[in-house]
């Protein structure tokens, strides 16, 4: 009987030591924040005002979407407290591997976030009725052109006009297919769920494409091929990025980035939680830090790309700020075309389209 009691007055003197040690491991952890992301998306300046104000060590791992996945699958979504999945490849990886956790948009401040733009990585990201993704960085893919030479090119489709033959490019990739799908009355995302239906769409632009074919300068490579073919004036329009527009436009104001009017083509990284973080709280603090307007337009004015941040334009340079009011104000974003989740076998379907439009005389 001595023994019992003297057993029961140990634990009761030990549970508070033990209490008070798992208090402390746990607030410890609560000061690291482990983030894995993309370069340039998370600046020194900004992890140092972040830790200053909430006293949370931030360490970067940098990565890229393969690269994300297969560190969190190795681990079962353990080693990070946040990623930064591009959109497109978070709901597919949530079924198959289980990696990413639900966003309590609770914890996030969604006034400071593009209503189009949150709403549509709601929605491509959903999963068994629940999101996994806070937008953060978008990008977009319309058309750059010398408004000089060639005025009426409004829209994908106008790359294949013969009154143009010879004066514009584009890549043989997926953008291409479906660009001048949207631009043809298609809507190919729709189609993604019925190979079937999604077939027949290739087929339809093969033979659009191949009939197209005299017009076209050259399919651009890369970049720097597309930036002299446009400055050298061969080539008058061309689908690309904003950011090739926005560099040519500070060179030569005829020529500019164009959202067409089928709708820009854009790409969207996100924040998602990996399904053992251990420092979630940590982890919509950076989210909500990260979109305050003033934070993310310091990250837009020294990347250049797009932030999901709807008042950072008030925060931006001048210059910066210029381009999006002029080529992407909200009434454009909201007409944007964001890439959904591209299901297994659709790009290799894709491909074979695109080699038979390249080798086709």
């Amino acid at each position: 009987m001595k023994k019992t009691v003297l057993f029961l007055v140990i634990i009761m003197l030990l549970c508070p030591m033990l209490f008070s040690q798992g208090t402390k491991e746990e607030a410890t952890q609560n000061k690291v924040l482990r983030i894995i992301t993309w370069a340039g998306y998370a600046p020194q300046e900004l992890i140092d005002k972040f830790t200053a104000e909430t006293g949370i060590k931030v360490e970067v791992t940098l990565s890229n979407n393969e690269e994300m996945i297969s560190k969190l699958r190795a681990t079962r979504g353990g080693g990070f407290d946040l990623a930064q999945p591009s959109q497109d490849r978070i709901s597919s990886v949530v079924e198959q591997y289980g990696i990413y956790q639900p966003i309590d948009f609770t914890q996030i401040d969604t006034d400071q976030i593009d209503p189009s733009l949150l709403q549509s990585v709601k929605k491509n990201t959903l999963v068994n009725g629940s999101s996994y993704a806070v937008p953060h960085v978008y990008g977009t893919e319309g058309l750059v052109v010398n408004k000089a030479k060639a005025p009426g090119i409004k829209d994908f489709k106008d790359l294949l006009d013969p009154k143009y033959a010879g004066r514009v490019s584009y890549r043989l990739k997926r953008p291409t297919l479906i660009g001048q799908g949207f631009s043809n009355g298609y809507d190919p995302f729709s189609l993604y769920s019925d190979p079937v239906k999604y077939q027949a769409f290739l087929d339809d632009m093969e033979k659009l494409l191949i009939k197209g074919k005299p017009v076209v300068k050259t399919y651009w490579d890369n970049g720097d091929q597309l930036l002299q073919l446009l400055r050298s004036e061969e080539v008058w329009a061309a689908s690309a990025w904003e950011q090739a527009g926005w560099k040519l436009n500070a060179e030569n104001p005829n020529i500019d980035y164009i959202a067409p009017t089928s709708g820009a083509l854009g790409w969207v990284d996100t924040f998602a939680l990996p399904a053992k973080s251990e420092n979630v709280s940590g982890a919509y603090k950076w989210i909500n830090f990260m979109l305050r307007p003033e934070n993310a337009a310091f990250f837009t004015n020294k990347e250049t790309y797009g932030t999901a941040s709807k008042d950072a334009v008030k925060f931006l340079d001048p210059a910066i700020a210029a381009n999006f009011t002029r080529c992407l104000p909200p009434e454009v974003l909201a007409k944007v075309n964001w890439y959904p989740t591209v299901p297994a076998g659709i790009e290799e379907m894709e491909g074979k389209t695109l080699d038979k439009v390249k080798a086709a005389r």
